[in-house]
């Protein structure tokens, strides 16, 4: 059985696919990062791609190298993803002018994540379907997205990532019905999770292990969710689960049960 992973470069897709390949599955790694997509690829004895989920023509090639190294997934994991920060209208501290969020910026994160993850969707599903049934009920492969908590709890000044990651989970529903019994599609949600991506927002050592510890003190479990954490949710819809889809499975470690969350701080 094999897998594309796009983003899986690092974060979240290269837990994902370290998970899935202990667990015996091949992995292609879908990522504009060669550096790091072919530094997991290589780990992994799996195949990089470099791809760009917002042209069909460059998902397509990928594919097709993918295929034919693995053959033809049965597994998707959209992990492939933009965060962009902007208020929606903000005064210029310089010049006292109020200025409306940038337009292209925005449709810049729609773009990536939810018509990317969309088009990944439309064309690994129609080489899905052209596989032999796995399960009784018919089912050929199984994809599954990273949306956020945001598409519940949009923090102030990530309008276009909550919009995004909102429209994908209504996307992994619509999607669910209609690719059923054929494919299940799901969703994780994660919350705040130990990424580099999110280490990278503080560049000090002290400040960093302090604003982790924000995030850690409000949660339930009083930790950090893990990358390895939502890998392991992957890992539940794409090899067990055999009876879900249309799910959404929030992974944040209870921190939606809180309020105050310093993501809206």
């Amino acid at each position: 059985m094999s897998a594309v992973i796009t983003g899986g470069a690092s974060g979240l897709g290269a837990a994902t696919a370290r998970v899935l390949n202990e667990a015996g599955v091949k992995i292609a790694i879908f990522d504009l990062d060669e550096t790091g997509g072919k530094k997991v690829a290589s780990d992994l004895g799996g195949v990089f791609c470099n791809c760009d989920v917002t042209h069909q023509d460059n998902i397509a090639q990928a594919l097709e190298s993918a295929r034919a190294a693995n053959g033809q997934e049965r597994i998707l994991v959209n992990c492939a993803g933009v965060a962009m920060g902007g208020r929606t209208a903000r005064r210029n501290k310089k010049t006292g002018d109020i200025e409306p969020h940038d337009l292209k910026s925005f449709a810049k994160v729609i773009n990536i994540n939810l018509l990317g993850t969309f088009n990944m969707m439309a064309l690994s599903a129609a080489g899905m379907m052209t596989l032999d049934p796995v399960t009784p009920d018919g089912g050929r492969g199984v994809m599954v997205n990273t949306a956020s908590v945001a598409a519940q709890d949009g923090q102030i000044g990530q309008a276009a990532y909550a919009a995004s990651k909102g429209a994908l989970n209504t996307l992994t529903l619509g999607l669910a019905r209609a690719l059923a019994p054929e494919i299940r599609v799901n969703a994780v949600c994660p919350g705040y999770v130990d990424t580099p991506w999110h280490s990278g927002k503080v560049e000090d050592a002290d400040e960093l292990e302090t604003y982790k510890q924000r995030f850690a003190d409000i949660a339930p479990l009083k930790r950090l969710t893990t990358a390895d954490d939502v890998a392991d949710a992957v890992n539940f819809f794409a090899l067990g689960a055999k009876a879900i889809t249309g799910a959404v499975l929030v992974v944040d470690g209870g921190t939606h049960l809180t309020v105050g969350s310093p993501q809206n701080t």
